[in-house]
């Protein structure tokens, strides 16, 4: 039997969803744990995809494969076991050809930055202080990332992939610059290790004048190489949104639509 879990998590204190050898603080390790000791039988789950240490899901989706249904409301029992950095929307079966991560048709990252100090976003949203951006500049570059396919020079690590090329649907920059606040939101068939953070390294060089819009266009046609580049940080980062052909997940995270009033526009 395959069941999907639909939660949302606070990646602050974790090293990504992904196990890694390296380190025991990754959420995949944290959901298998207590998903065995409520089971009573070892655990192993898939996620929906990976995401790097102090990235944040909204909407996030586990495969879970179990021989019989549980006996007791695993979605309560989650709650009440798992830390409080996680939470569970949902839990339903889903036919054993579907899978989460596989079966996905799209997904939706949002990255929220600011530039006036603001103790209350710290956490979800990067803090850049000082910034003087010019927002016209920066969304002609967020339409050059929309109209590219091969994201080879926005990828961490393009050697991992067959190709890199991304079916990008939707790409936009919502500026409220007397809250000195940005988010940019971005929606493909897939995405590749490091590519969304790097693009906000990109539009912010071109914002701030480091760059201009024609090298930056060289660069995506691959025209023109910057030997380095820093992603940016980690904190601001959310997976806010996955679909399925045939499954329906609802928005449930507060906190992502609290974080998009003003900048939704």
């Amino acid at each position: 039997m395959r069941y999907f879990i639909h939660l949302s998590f606070d990646g602050t204190n974790y090293s990504g969803w992904q196990r890694q050898h390296e380190t025991n603080n990754t959420l995949q390790e944290v959901v298998e744990s207590t998903l065995s000791a409520l089971l009573k039988k070892q655990i192993r789950v898939y996620g929906c995809g990976r995401t790097d240490a102090g990235v944040h899901a909204s909407q996030y989706v586990v495969q879970l494969d179990i021989d019989r249904a549980p006996l007791f409301d695993l979605k309560f029992r989650l709650n009440k076991n798992l830390p409080s950095d996680i939470a569970v929307f949902d839990v339903f079966e889903v036919e054993d050809n579907i899978h989460c991560r596989y079966d996905a048709i799209s997904r939706t990252y949002d990255y929220f930055l600011h530039w006036k100090k603001d103790s209350h976003l710290i956490n979800y949203s990067s803090f850049y202080d000082g910034l003087t951006l010019d927002f016209d500049l920066m969304k002609k570059a967020a339409m050059l990332i929309e109209n590219t396919v091969d994201f080879k020079p926005l990828c961490k690590q393009p050697d991992f992939y067959e190709n890199t090329e991304c079916n990008i649907s939707n790409c936009q920059l919502f500026i409220d610059d007397e809250r000195g606040r940005m988010r940019f939101t971005i929606t493909s068939n897939r995405f590749l290790r490091g590519m969304i953070r790097h693009c906000i390294f990109f539009l912010l060089k071109v914002g701030s004048g480091k760059m201009t819009i024609d090298d930056f266009q060289k660069i995506l046609n691959q025209e023109l190489q910057l030997k380095q580049k820093q992603p940016a940080l980690p904190n601001g980062l959310f997976l806010s949104m996955i679909k399925y052909p045939t499954i329906n997940l609802k928005e449930s995270s507060s906190l992502i639509k609290m974080l998009k009033i003003g900048l939704d526009k």
